[in-house]
């Protein structure tokens, strides 16, 4: 009975040293740790792609409408959907009578519906673009570039019929749609990436409009869709500014939050004024 309390207390003297010396268990679990996390920042930036209600709110609400308002065109009765769409259209003649409301009611549709590749560009352009300047900013690019690029190609239009050289009938365009906004928020994206991202992206965004543009399947739209994507080049030096200012105010914030819960601030000098 003496011995094995001997032994025991001699193992007890030689293990202590060696298992000092032996990493534990939840160090092990500690070392593993960081690739759960880097997959688990992976998860999240790809994540971030995508409109949220908290993250992206202006994008989010925007694809909501547009959601609601492809699948009344789809589902609806199909004379009430005409009807509704020639009076959101922005052609001369309603622009000339109530230019704001057609204006914006016209961006409420896309053209084609959910199916249309436009809805997937305006999910990830806008929610790129509203997490680098925020929300107010982007919907103000998204609103330059539809409002301008419209009256650009629709006053034209207009002066062609008064002077006799198109018919009466062009006063009554159909014309609606997102992709004037969605083509100035691009090119706006575009000043926020890296160089050689920025001409990829805009060298297949402007190859893809000048094709379009020699097809003459529609010449009015085509123009007014190289023209919305040069006055989001036209944001960059405003972007930028804003972008750089909204990361800096992120930094400081995301460093106050790490500070160790014990951290005392220093003590403050007193006012000898």
């Amino acid at each position: 009975m003496h011995q094995g309390t001997d032994r025991a207390a001699r193992e007890e003297e030689l293990a202590a040293p060696l298992l000092d010396a032996i990493p534990r268990q939840r160090h092990t679990e500690q070392a593993a740790a960081p690739p759960a996390r880097k997959a688990d920042r992976k998860a999240r930036r790809w994540l971030r792609l995508l409109p949220t209600p908290t993250g992206t709110p202006f994008t989010f609400g925007y694809l909501m409408v547009l959601v609601a308002t492809s699948l009344f065109m789809e589902y609806a009765d199909p004379d009430t959907v005409s009807a509704v769409l020639r009076e959101s259209s922005t052609d001369v003649a309603h622009l000339g009578e109530t230019p704001l409301l057609v204006l914006a009611a016209s961006a409420l549709w896309v053209v084609g519906g959910l199916t249309s590749p436009y809805v997937f560009g305006f999910a990830l352009v806008l929610t790129a673009l509203e997490r680098r300047i925020g929300g107010w900013r982007t919907a103000g690019v998204f609103l330059l570039g539809h409002v301008v690029a419209t009256l650009a190609t629709e006053i034209p239009v207009g002066l062609s019929v008064v002077a006799g050289h198109l018919p009466e009938s062009s006063l009554h365009r159909l014309d609606y749609g997102i992709s004037f906004g969605l083509m100035a928020s691009v090119g706006a994206l575009a000043g926020l990436l890296t160089p050689w991202l920025r001409v990829l992206v805009l060298g297949g965004v402007g190859a893809m409009l000048l094709h379009d543009l020699l097809d003459l399947d529609d010449p009015l739209t085509n123009w007014g869709h190289l023209l919305a994507l040069l006055l989001g080049v036209a944001c960059w030096p405003l972007l930028r500014r804003a972008g750089a200012v909204k990361g800096a105010v992120v930094r400081v914030v995301g460093s106050s939050r790490r500070a160790p819960r014990g951290t005392r601030l220093p003590a403050r000098a007193p006012d000898r004024r």
